[in-house]
């Protein structure tokens, strides 16, 4: 059985957080992983203005310390190549945006696949939360986030009441239950581990739905 510790007085910000989470969890793709690996993503967006100024100090944030020095060669790099023809300077770009997005991911432990196009699709939670901070208001990514939240927990809930009330009738109808009791036991603390920063366990997707895959340390089964 698990052991659920909740403080129900942060629900309506951790369900928010949570939600965020878990949209990022469900994406059927890396894309949410990939958001910094696209050419209107944030980190090629402050390269390209670096470029421009010939200022390499707005892409420095985006990489770890250790990783600075070889920022600041790549760009004196493509500075001087720039200068060149209008190829040259769209190769130099190119190869500088790529580094600095290589650097960026090993920085987060992620590998590099190659920079996305414009317009490549981005998870719309972060497409979300990124307009979010452009207009400095968050309250629309908390609301819609936690309506989504709210509804899996919902949806779940409704599963293993009405799974449940037959689990006694047949062994097959209590294995129906105990699968609706674990989906509905591990989403709720899915939700309450990704909004206190701990990693997800394993959640059991419903149909038509992908699973979540984690770890947590404090549970038992």
């Amino acid at each position: 059985m698990h052991r659920l510790r909740f403080h129900f007085g942060l629900v309506p910000l951790a369900l928010g957080a949570a939600a965020m989470a878990i949209g990022l969890a469900l994406a059927t793709t890396n894309r949410a992983d990939a958001h910094c690996d696209t050419m209107n993503g944030p980190v090629v967006r402050d390269a390209k203005v670096a470029l421009e100024r010939g200022q390499v100090e707005p892409v420095l944030k985006w990489v770890t310390p250790d990783r600075e020095q070889e920022v600041r060669r790549a760009f004196e790099r493509a500075l001087a190549v720039r200068k060149g023809s209008a190829e040259a300077r769209e190769l130099a770009d190119m190869w500088f945006f790529e580094t600095l997005v290589r650097l960026h991911r090993a920085g987060e432990g992620e590998p590099f696949t190659g920079i996305e196009p414009e317009g490549a699709p981005v998870d719309p939670g972060i497409e979300a939360a990124d307009e979010a901070l452009e207009r400095g208001d968050v309250e629309s990514v908390v609301q819609a986030l936690s309506t989504e939240v709210g509804e899996g927990i919902r949806l779940r809930f409704g599963r293993v009441v009405e799974a449940k009330r037959h689990a006694d009738e047949s062994v097959e109808a209590g294995r129906e239950f105990v699968e609706a009791y674990v989906d509905y036991i591990h989403y709720v603390e899915n939700v309450h581990l990704m909004a206190a920063g701990a990693a997800p366990i394993h959640q059991p997707a419903l149909a038509g739905e992908p699973a979540v895959e984690g770890h947590a340390s404090d549970q038992t089964h």
